[in-house]
């Protein structure tokens, strides 16, 4: 076990309200403390490192001036708030982050009432803050009551629509709403640092109002190149780094930009804000993320998100794999793909490593394009690149897709534009739980008029989509495949394009007819050697496309079985409610055909290892094994025997 970090004033701090008797000294040593307690529980536990490390000095200036829970801190997507939940009561149960029964690895309702509001998607705190501080001047009620509402937010976050639909809102109702903006982009260059502390001790100094005319006289504090008058002085201050002007002009008053790891900068002037905020307020703290941990400084996602690893090395404990991951081989087959076909291009949206694009990038940077945290746009973006001649492949998470959506209905599949829909981590992820779960996009793609949708079996038939989806020039097509490393299987030496709508079949057998769509075939194929000795042998069927459906293969399965069993890593709706409505209308259910369709349950699943999180979705070997011996009967057999 890591050797735990000394902690004497973290150890007296069980909640916020045990922060209130510190002096801003000991706050900044309790920030200290708080940045080695959260090294060392993300050593054993894994998860976001470096986001929670640039907050640190913030979430605790924040929980020692603010009233939480009765104030709500609203942390935007929140994998950074890992310090803020060592903070609140939960240290005790730090080390449980992202594992069966532990802690979220996110802010969770149902695990504190000093997490006022879900999240692990970005963009939605502001939305958020505005409605609790709507709420709170309505005269709601909840049970913690309702003060200032805070909103952190990174500039990752902020490029998505979604935030400034916020602000703008908010400073159209002008409510007492705080929004800090966590900028961890920049480096704070010595010119801006000092403008930077003068404007935290005007804004410490004097209340909000006098601000303009201070303003007037501050062109004596700039260099000789700036002294153009009252007017330009004022706007350097109020615009010195992304655009403070543009805050003002949507009705907040701005602040900054300050040092966000300089305590004697965030207490005083979020102390003032505290006391004379009237109306909507954003407050631009500049960061470094992975502060005060040099190896997370260093490395080029600054330890976004890290397995377990030894605090003195950094070195990650991960375990050998004997097959390459289905996002590597997507990336190389897309790679190989482009320098064949000049049209071949790629979109993803603030995720290029986490999609494989960074592959793309390095070989044809120009026919790659990150365009952040803006999924709406990304999928219009690549519409219209279909439009122009081009074969863009959109690749995004399942769970992220979902952000895009009317842009996949309106702009995409009404007009029938072949846009590449590369759907990663398909099914159930593991420690990030029911927010990044890939349940539903079967659902939402297939249900589509002229949308083509497929799942691969395994790595080799991942290759085999992609180099389908390119061939693809008719309308939409999707694939979907999972995430971690495939199964071992012979890899081709290039992908061959599938005909669309055929499946294939993987064993013959008698009685019943297992139909796989996607990797749980693997599990299905498990389920055949167990059944075996008791001597049934089911006919194994991969269906590869949702839509359109292989019509002759399902319906020879039918005739030639008593019983049909579909099996799915998605939720209802899916590959078996279309297979389900095809039998339907061709009458099979008319002589007594037997149907049971195996899909992720109507729940949210809480995170845990995929394979504990598929044993609770009752979609293992096990689980199959029983449908099997249920729908044969051969269960309650045993049972009168």
């Amino acid at each position: 076990m890591t050797q735990r970090p000394d902690t004497p004033l973290l150890d007296r701090v069980v909640t916020p309200a045990d922060m209130k008797s510190l002096s801003d000294a000991e706050l900044r040593r309790l920030a200290d403390e708080l940045r080695a307690e959260t090294i060392s529980a993300v050593s054993e536990t894994g998860g976001h490192l470096g986001a929670g490390l640039g907050v640190v000095e913030l979430t605790v200036a924040l929980h020692a001036i603010f009233e939480a829970p009765r104030d709500k801190i609203i942390w935007d997507v929140s994998h950074q708030s890992y310090p803020h939940k060592i903070l609140t009561g939960r240290r005790d149960r730090i080390r449980t982050l992202r594992q069966k029964d532990g802690l979220s690895g996110f802010t969770k309702r149902s695990e504190s009432p000093f997490d006022p509001f879900g999240a692990a998607h970005s963009s939605t705190s502001i939305s958020a803050a505005l409605g609790f501080s709507v709420a709170r001047d309505l005269g709601g009620q909840v049970p913690e009551g309702l003060g200032d509402a805070i909103a952190v937010i990174g500039d990752g976050a902020m490029s998505a629509g979604m935030a400034f639909e916020a602000l703008n809102n908010a400073g159209h109702l002008g409510k007492r709403l705080i929004v800090i903006l966590n900028d961890n982009e920049m480096s704070i260059a010595p010119p801006v640092g000092a403008l930077s502390s003068y404007l935290t001790r005007l804004y410490a100094g004097d209340p909000f109002h006098q601000f303009r005319a201070a303003a007037k006289g501050a062109a004596s504090f700039l260099p000789p190149p700036f002294k153009e008058g009252a007017k330009r002085a004022k706007e350097i201050l109020k615009g010195i780094a992304v655009g403070g002007t543009l805050f003002e002009e949507l009705g907040f008053s701005y602040i900054g930009p300050l040092d966000g790891h300089d305590m004697s900068q965030l207490l005083p002037v979020l102390r003032t804000v505290k006391a004379r905020a009237t109306g909507p307020v954003l407050i631009h703290m500049v960061t470094k993320k992975g502060k005060g941990y040099a190896p997370a400084e260093r490395a080029s996602d600054k330890g976004h998100a890290t397995a377990k690893f030894e605090v003195e090395s950094f070195k990650q404990k991960k375990a050998p794999s004997n097959a390459p991951s289905y996002t590597s081989v997507f990336a190389q087959e897309l790679v190989r793909l482009a320098a064949e076909d000049s049209r071949v291009c790629a979109v993803t949206a603030a995720m290029p490593d986490g999609t494989g694009l960074g592959l793309m990038a390095e070989r044809f940077p120009s026919r790659t394009f990150d365009v952040g945290i803006a999924e709406q746009h990304g999928v219009t973006f690549a519409a219209a690149l279909a439009a122009g001649g081009m074969r863009p492949f959109c690749a995004m998470y399942s769970t992220f897709l979902q952000r895009g959506y009317d842009q996949v209905v309106h702009d995409v599949a009404i007009q029938r534009l072949p846009v590449r829909f590369a759907i990663d981590r398909a099914g159930l992820v593991g420690a990030d739980g029911a927010t990044h779960a890939g349940s539903y996009d079967v659902a939402y793609m297939a249900n589509l008029p002229g949308m083509v949708v497929m799942a691969a079996a395994d790595e080799a038939e991942l290759k085999h989509m992609v180099a389908t989806a390119a061939e693809h020039d008719e309308g939409p097509i999707a694939f979907r495949y999972p995430r971690g490393e495939g199964l071992g299987v012979e890899m081709p030496e290039v992908g061959v394009p599938l005909e669309i709508g055929k499946g294939r079949m993987i064993r013959e057998g008698s009685r019943v007819a297992i139909l796989s769509f996607g990797t749980r075939l693997g599990e299905v194929l498990k389920t055949c050697e167990a059944l075996a000795a008791r001597g049934i042998t089911p006919t194994v069927a991969d269906a590869r496309f949702a839509k359109p459906l292989d019509r002759d293969l399902i319906l020879r399965l039918v005739a030639e079985h008593e019983a049909l069993i579909t099996i799915e890593e998605g939720a209802i709706g899916g590959f078996g409610s279309h297979v389900a409505q095809l039998l339907a209308e061709e009458g099979c259910f008319d002589g007594g055909l037997k149907f049971r369709s195996m899909v992720l349950p109507d729940t949210f699943i809480d995170q845990s290892s995929p394979e504990d999180m598929y044993a609770t979705a009752g979609l293992n070997a096990s689980d199959i094994e029983r449908k099997v011996l249920e729908v044969l009967g051969v269960d309650s057999l045993e049972k009168r025997a």
